[in-house]
């Protein structure tokens, strides 16, 4: 017998090793969570409630196999059935006890306002694994209102998993569309005064000495969209210094939607364009949050992160630090250096000052 909690179940309820039945954004921060991180209260729809819903579109798998079969490079046939699996992944009523979950965990969520905002956001059982990215080829939704449209964008997420990027990254990665699943993550919308993404090794060196933030005003959709070009600050894990900062002119950022919901593009206030969006103290609480994190995995992590403190940015007007808090919204391996083979420096001498000799020898002779 299939129960409401085999179908929706809360982020307190969930653990690192329920990948499979949450997919990896969900199963990573409910493992955070239970951990004593700052994430954002929440809960997951799980795999089994995917499966349940689309079944009746693939009851013996062959949809599967055709897409495994398609070319990387054939860009006409994914874009065919991509659209054709989304269209019908939309178009198929949503089972009756699979509403009846999301409901229950929805309104045990949000409390006495049958409207509160919440993120929807996806969590496909193959992303933030170690062997590859699905970084933002599955979509997630923000500001969404009340149980009848939480229900409603729980099917878009499943429906992205047939993204035409999604399936052209599996079929370059060889990734077996049999067993694939979609959970979908639903927390407390976070209304930030500033929000990034943080990496405890540098994604362009591969140093692991450092801590590398990015930030900008507002969402962080508007840094993982390039509608800004956010602030940089790199931090010494060694001495725990702010070794370099650089400060953009942010002249864009994503925030709610007056009307109501969703998110809309605005300029950011003239008096704020230019200055950081972090105080020192801030960028030192992220670079610790990601030690944390690290630690917690024991691998370097690309993190997601937000500061509370909306309203007062977009006023203009400092914001009171009581009032603010940093959560962490997601965490992934790092998987780019992570995966190339480790070279030595150097070649092993018999002695220690043979090093010396040999950059001292001058090219192209035995001296």
């Amino acid at each position: 017998m299939v129960t409401l909690a085999h179908l929706a179940r809360p982020l307190t309820a969930l653990c690192g090793s329920d990948r499979p039945a949450v997919g990896g954004k969900a199963a990573s921060l409910a493992e955070l969570t239970a951990a004593g991180l700052p994430v954002p209260a929440g809960f997951a729809i799980t795999t089994a409630a995917y499966r349940q819903a689309v079944a009746p579109l693939d009851p013996d798998g062959a949809l599967g196999g055709e897409i495994e079969r398609l070319d990387p490079a054939d860009a006409a046939g994914i874009a065919a059935i991509s659209a054709w699996v989304r269209q019908a992944i939309m178009a198929t009523p949503l089972p009756a006890d699979v509403h009846e979950a999301i409901a229950a965990c929805y309104q045990a969520l949000v409390g006495a306002d049958p409207y509160a905002p919440v993120a929807v956001r996806s969590s496909a059982t193959s992303e933030d694994s170690e062997s590859a990215s699905f970084a933002g080829l599955q979509d997630t939704f923000l500001w969404v209102r009340g149980e009848q449209a939480v229900a409603g964008y729980v099917r878009r997420c499943w429906a992205s998993l047939y993204n035409v990027e999604s399936v052209t990254y599996r079929r370059h990665q060889g990734v077996p569309e049999q067993g694939l699943a979609m959970g979908v993550l639903v927390q407390v919308m976070v209304d930030p005064r500033c929000a990034g993404v943080l990496f405890t090794r540098s994604p362009v060196t591969g140093d692991t000495s450092v801590v590398v933030i990015e930030a900008s005003w507002g969402l962080g959709s508007a840094l993982v969209s390039g509608d800004v070009t956010p602030d940089s600050y790199v931090v010494s894990k060694v001495t725990g210094d702010i070794v370099k900062r650089t400060v953009t002119a942010k002249l864009r950022q994503h925030q709610r939607d007056p009307a109501g919901a969703g998110v809309c593009v605005a300029d950011v206030p003239p008096q704020l364009r230019d200055v950081p969006c972090l105080a020192d103290a801030e960028i030192l609480a992220l670079a610790d949050l990601g030690r944390r994190v690290t630690e917690h995995y024991g691998a370097p992590q690309d993190i997601e992160w937000a500061i509370t403190g909306a309203a007062a940015a977009q006023s203009g007007v400092p914001a009171d630090p009581a009032s603010q808090r940093i959560v962490l919204l997601q965490s992934r391996p790092e998987t780019v250096w992570s995966r190339r083979p480790a070279a030595p420096v150097a070649a092993p001498k018999a002695r220690a000052f043979d090093h010396v000799l040999e950059r001292l020898r001058v090219p192209g002779t035995d001296r």
